[in-house]
């Protein structure tokens, strides 16, 4: 399993940041080799994924979410294992730390050669420096979902 954690502090506040990064849909538009993502449900989505030429579909299911706080994520279907954890922590009224974990598994020599090279890493710190750069400029988000899950040992 390979896990990478990035960081990045933007100039909005804590509502606008948490609320734009639950706008799975616009994820493409920041997520070097994201090529779509629908959302199902509330909690179900569906990614469509093209990284170094490598294809990949699957499902995820959002396992927790807290407005401001957190949204966690695993893969349950498809070609990809993964999950994930982005959490919001609020600086000021003005700025918010995004804190990024990712955790995979990679296949085939090419995404394992790229892992062991920290091209994952690089990867994970230019989407945050696009997430960035992309809710700074609009100033506000695109939409949001407020709704809380859970984690499955607090139901």
């Amino acid at each position: 399993m390979a896990s990478v954690q990035q960081s990045v502090d933007v100039d909005v506040p804590i509502r606008v940041a948490y609320d734009q990064w639950t706008q799975f849909e616009s994820f493409p538009q920041f997520m070097g080799g994201v090529e779509r993502i629908t959302q199902i449900d509330e909690t179900r989505t569906h990614w469509v994924t093209n990284i170094d030429g490598v294809k990949r579909e699957f499902d995820a299911e959002i396992t927790e979410q807290h407005p401001e706080e957190r949204v966690a994520w695993t893969s349950t279907s498809g070609d990809a294992k993964h999950a994930g954890v982005v959490t919001f922590h609020r600086l000021d009224d003005t700025k918010t730390r995004v804190m990024i974990q990712i955790d995979w598994e990679p296949t085939g020599i090419v995404e394992k050669a790229g892992a062991a090279l920290g091209f994952d890493d690089r990867q994970v710190k230019a989407d945050a420096k696009r997430f960035k750069e992309f809710i700074e400029s609009r100033g506000t988000e695109t939409g949001a979902w407020r709704g809380d899950v859970p984690r499955p040992d607090q139901q």
